[in-house]
């Protein structure tokens, strides 16, 4: 009998030789179990399909991020995970190298995947409630013995191994969640994701992680025969992010057969397409400033929507792009570590030529932002604004006051200073008041302090707000409670376009 804990990295034409892998029966064992599932979903989707349009739980297009044009069903997951419990029912365990036993903490972890997403499908849930269930799933998944173990050959300790684990567990639930909009897409990768890891089960020998991802292949196979567009039923959230579970289980069980030190990134590169989406859309929010909960419709799916391509071409698009990771992941999981390397180098390559073509407008601001050096002229600033608080409350007197802010006033975009304070007036004025304009802090008792600055001076705007408010929030200790500061403009004729200008200063930040 062959040895189940031989790490020994073998070749992918060892699924044309089966007398070196499986007993025939475990061969034979797994393709019913995978045919079960598939009659089943292809059985149980059009009833649950019915069932939830009597019952009016369908999914309503809408201008944002749905491309659907008429009310869908929902709740399709239902069949899909039903179809594969009954296929791993009927398969039964599997006698090899050991008994593999069902894990209950493990099942009751999908089950509250499944009923977070089911909720939510029903009621809607807010989203901590719904990152509160696939914590909690999570966290029992780690105690049924789900653990990321090392990363790069290097043993994680306990509470490392269980925050990375959970991490990616979640990272794989909201993934597939985000992927789901577009017909057939997110039943589709998880079909090919699947896949992969079964073929990755035969290679190592793995046969728990080969009888649970071959069922799946047949759920979601027979799911999509009513998925594809035009679709007549969508997954919903209690499909989707019970797929992303699922998978996210699946690729820990890989690496646990893995005798290489990119393991982990075997998986990684399995689901690249739903993680690279889910990640790319969190850092194009942050970039923007946007709550990254909030739906959009800039998804690659969009993008490849806005790019011309009809919804099956966006999806077969996607396809392509994930049998092309499925690929590089089992390069990187069958080469050895020297060669892996340039696996993940070429991966990282074909990602930045997609989302360059995907044409994602945040990034190429950020990149200019950067390349032009504005990064380093807002880093600038903002390390001499804390110098300036710094030497503020370091100031004893009115004099030393004065002199901390004439040294500072050039590099926000100002020209000229006049303070009067305590019986004193204190300037430093430009050459002359004409052409510019004026930013007045009054203070108590009819003393203030005056900024000026030309109309074509645009050194420092931005900061000009930041910097106003720094001397402001000095003053209020050091000379007493301010009234709130007035743009005044300077004489001569361009009185009126000098309050224009001062109050567009004063916006900026």
């Amino acid at each position: 009998m062959p040895d189940q804990t031989d790490l020994q990295i073998r070749p992918v034409w060892i699924l044309f030789r089966p007398h070196v892998g499986f007993p025939s029966r475990v061969y034979v064992r797994l393709l019913f179990s995978g045919l079960v599932a598939f009659a089943a979903s292809l059985a149980l989707t059009p009833l649950v399909r019915e069932g939830v349009r009597r019952w009016g739980l369908v999914d309503q297009p809408d201008q944002i991020r749905k491309v659907h044009a008429t009310p869908v069903p929902r709740l399709g997951g239902v069949a899909i995970i039903l179809s594969y419990v009954f296929a791993l029912a009927v398969l039964g365990p599997v006698s090899y190298g050991g008994e593999f036993q069902f894990s209950w903490l493990a099942i009751a972890a999908i089950a509250i995947v499944f009923a977070t997403g089911f909720l939510d499908d029903l009621i809607g849930l807010k989203p901590w409630l719904k990152l509160g269930g696939q914590v909690t799933a999570a966290l029992i998944a780690f105690l049924s013995g789900i653990q990321i173990h090392a990363v790069q050959n290097y043993h994680l300790p306990a509470w490392a191994s269980l925050l990375l684990t959970v991490a990616w567990l979640i990272a794989c639930c909201n993934a597939f969640n985000i992927i789901d909009g577009m017909d057939g897409l997110a039943a589709g990768v998880g079909f090919v994701a699947a896949g992969t890891m079964f073929i990755a089960a035969l290679i190592h020998r793995n046969v728990a992680l080969a009888m649970m991802t071959l069922p799946l292949c047949g759920a979601l196979l027979g799911f999509l025969r009513y998925n594809f567009n035009p679709a007549s039923i969508f997954m919903g959230d209690c499909g989707s992010l019970s797929i992303g579970f699922l998978l996210g289980c699946f690729g820990v069980l890989w690496t646990d057969k893995s005798a290489t030190a990119l393991s982990m990134t075997a998986p990684v590169l399995a689901l690249a397409v739903p993680l690279l989406d889910a990640g790319v859309s969190i850092v194009r929010r942050l970039l923007r400033n946007q709550p990254v909960f909030r739906a959009d419709r800039r998804h690659m799916h969009h993008r490849l929507l806005d790019r011309g391509l009809t919804t099956r071409q966006s999806v077969m698009f996607l396809y392509g792009g994930c049998a092309l990771a499925a690929i590089l992941s089992l390069l990187a999981n069958g080469l050895r570590d020297e060669f892996g390397g340039l696996v993940i180098v070429l991966f990282c390559a074909l990602a930045f030529v997609a989302i360059q073509y995907l044409g994602y407008v945040e990034f190429g601001a950020a990149t200019r932002f950067v390349i032009s050096g504005r990064l380093r002229k807002v880093v600038d600033a903002e390390v001499r604004l804390n110098l300036l608080e710094e030497n503020l409350a370091r100031a004893a007197t009115l004099d030393e006051y004065w002199t901390a802010v004439c040294g500072s006033y050039h590099d926000f975009g100002f020209e000229g200073a006049k303070l009067s304070a305590q019986g004193r007036v204190l300037e430093r004025l430009p050459s002359s008041l004409n052409q510019r304009w004026q930013v007045r802090i009054p203070l108590c008792g009819g003393d203030y302090i005056n900024f000026y600055s030309a109309f074509t001076h645009e050194n420092g705007l931005r900061m000009m707000p930041a910097f106003i408010a720094v001397v402001e929030n000095a003053l209020k200790t050091k000379l007493g409670m301010l009234e709130e500061p007035a743009m005044v403009p300077a004489k001569g004729p361009q009185a009126a376009v000098a309050r224009v200008a001062a109050r567009a200063a004063s916006g900026i930040g």
